[in-house]
């Protein structure tokens, strides 16, 4: 059996939140493997959090020392190569091929992901991107940027995680005209509108999301919308090569319906779903997230609890519809895989 020649990517990775830590779970557990298999040897070399230290290694960081003492310490300040540096003061300092930028999401300005990709590109780094600040409000120049560099910038894990629907839009049906793009991309509320199926109130099923881990302390962000817009923003400059600001997409959230609502739904033999809707017409490209009432034999009304789903309507296949995990550390840790793996291939 032929060996496959290996390739080393030296990354630093800012943010160590859920999504940092299933990212690096997948390198302890899974990084010799995908080494043996893809020729891809994936080298920790630094980590930066906002709030729980850095460390930084020109040799590599062990995933599982990573993993181990946030764990046991609640922070990586003890470990060998901790330092005060500041994310653009690794980006800045550390010699590395890749940055992962993995940091919370802000929606307004995109910050400080923005600022963390730009620089990297600035040093001819690749960049990977979970942030969907960034990809929201600058991907047609975070692209052109990128391209100037002669670096790769992956953003698959902005939209659904770890399922691939941006890769299947935009490389697999290639060749169709896509003329509409809708879907569940928000778990929180997805899982919530199933609880309320169930006969939960609204209030009851958004706490026991809370309780889940699905919904923040705050869930505005999700229930009114906001996370699903900055998707559809996303899916308006990647699929549609039209940017949309989020405040552009026009957003109802979940908060208004009520049990009462449900039910007639379901009597009427059709379900509540928040879908996220980018589509074209003969004006331009538009946008809208919306509760919507889906006949029951629609492939997105069965979709429950957290999962996530996308409906590509296209003029050669018809419609396509993806459904797949849209949250999660591992799952969107694997996204970051998908784009680092996609950008191995084309070396």
């Amino acid at each position: 059996m032929m060996m496959t020649p290996q390739r080393t990517y030296r990354i630093i990775l800012i943010g160590f939140g859920a999504v940092g830590q299933g990212f690096a779970q997948i390198l302890r557990d899974q990084g010799a493997r995908i080494a043996t298999q893809t020729g891809a040897d994936l080298r920790l070399v630094g980590v930066a959090t906002r709030s729980r230290g850095s460390v930084g290694d020109p040799a590599g960081i062990n995933p599982a020392t990573l993993l181990d003492a946030l764990r046991h310490d609640g922070d990586l300040r003890r470990l060998p190569g901790s330092t005060s540096h500041t994310p653009h003061e690794l980006i800045a300092t550390l010699d590395a091929d890749l940055l992962i930028e993995a940091t919370a999401t802000d929606l307004q300005s995109g910050e400080p992901a923005t600022s963390h990709i730009r620089a990297a590109l600035a040093r001819n780094m690749h960049v990977v991107t979970v942030n969907k600040g960034p990809a929201a409000l600058h991907l047609a120049a975070l692209r052109r940027e990128a391209a100037v560099a002669g670096c790769f910038f992956g953003f698959e894990g902005t939209v659904m995680a770890g399922t691939p629907a941006l890769r299947l839009a935009l490389e697999d049906l290639a060749g169709c005209e896509i003329r509409e793009v809708r879907g569940i991309v928000n778990g929180t509320t997805n899982y919530i509108l199933t609880q309320m199926e169930g006969g939960m109130e609204y209030g009851a099923a958004l706490a026991e999301a809370q309780r889940l881990g699905y919904a923040e302390a705050d869930p505005t962000g999700d229930v009114e919308g906001f996370d699903a817009a900055g998707k559809a923003a996303i899916m308006a400059a990647a699929i549609m090569d039209t940017p949309l600001h989020p405040d552009q997409v026009e957003r109802t959230g979940i908060s208004g319906i009520t049990g009462m609502a449900v039910a007639e739904a379901a009597a009427a033999g059709e379900r509540w779903k928040l879908i996220a809707r980018v589509w074209r017409d003969a004006s331009g490209v538009h946008a809208s997230v919306q509760p919507t009432r889906l006949p029951a034999t629609h492939p997105l009304a069965g979709v429950g609890g957290a999962t996530n789903a996308l409906t590509i309507t296209t003029d050669l296949l018809g419609e396509v519809t993806l459904i797949g995990p849209g949250a999660g550390g591992i799952a969107t840790g694997f996204a970051i895989l998908s784009d680092i793996l996609a950008l191995h291939r084309q070396q």
